[in-house]
């Protein structure tokens, strides 16, 4: 009877967070597989943080962290962010990588961060909040589902210009000789993301959001090549990733968003010890 009580109580302060877990990172697995295609990282990191750095201003401002006006620093300084990237992404040959420039903002935002919180009274509490979210206290549908319809515009925006988002991730060339604007297109991408980055880092904090963008995306390389079954396989590792460290976090009293990024760094090594065996028996005498 305890047992039962306990598990109620469980799943009563886990549903929300869990539904969340579910139904918004199938779009991050998705700008992870562009992310991935690009060769950029670390991009999500930087953006994410550039995002926390807005929120850093507005509690600078007084403006409470749940507040709408603190959504709209992080958003307004992600749009700076998306602008950045877009201008440093070069040709092929260039003396400076992208990945190095996307470093430097990633570093100076976080140390802007940790100098805005610097005379704060809960500074210290607050920088940890942008790392770890804020999972657990989503205990209110609209928490969720509006994230989620929000989620599900921008998605409607990528199937529509499928063609264009998906040449200049993963065919650059040909979207260079068919004469798309690049740079407009990129920012477009940039800044949707942005939005997906700056939601999402509200509800699971800066770790999170690189985890679902980038472990499920490095998952599906290991196994597939073309999209739809990269799409599928990453859905599949993120759901995962959710279920069992939402499981562990109640089980154990893990911190859930910590306990969900460890989970899907544990179902990557697995993922990559797959592969490996399968490369060696489909290649036996290498």
């Amino acid at each position: 009877m305890l047992n039962d009580f306990r598990m109620t109580e469980i799943l009563s302060v886990m549903k929300w967070p869990l539904v969340a877990c579910l139904i918004l990172p199938p779009l991050l697995v998705y700008f992870g597989l562009h992310i991935i295609r690009r060769g950029v990282i670390f991009v999500d990191l930087a953006l994410a943080q550039v995002a926390t750095l807005g929120a850093c201003v507005a509690i600078l401002f007084h403006f409470d962290p749940h507040d709408w006006q603190s959504y709209a620093f992080s958003f307004a300084f992600t749009l700076i962010g998306a602008a950045i990237f877009t201008l440093t992404r070069t040709k092929e040959h260039h003396q400076v990588p992208q990945e190095a420039l996307i470093g430097i903002v990633y570093v100076v935002a976080a140390a802007g961060g940790i100098l805005l919180l610097n005379n704060s009274p809960h500074g210290n509490e607050e920088l940890k909040q942008t790392l770890v979210g804020e999972l657990l206290y989503l205990q209110k549908p609209g928490q969720v589902l509006l994230p989620f319809v929000l989620f599900m515009v921008i998605g409607g925006v990528h199937l529509l210009f499928r063609k264009q988002f998906l040449a200049i991730s993963f065919e650059p060339a040909q979207a260079r000789k068919e004469e798309l604007s690049i740079r407009g297109w990129d920012f477009l991408f940039y800044a949707l993301f942005g939005i997906v980055v700056t939601t999402f880092v509200h509800i699971g904090g800066v770790l999170l959001v690189f985890s679902y963008l980038i472990i499920p995306a490095v998952c599906a390389n290991f196994l597939a090549r073309s999209l739809i079954p990269l799409l599928a396989i990453g859905c599949g590792i993120s759901t995962l990733g959710s279920v069992l460290g939402v499981y562990c976090s109640a089980a154990f009293n893990w911190p859930v968003g910590a306990a969900i990024v460890c989970v899907l760094g544990v179902v990557l090594l697995g993922v990559a010890i797959v592969a490996s065996f399968r490369r060696a028996n489909s290649n036996p005498h290498d």
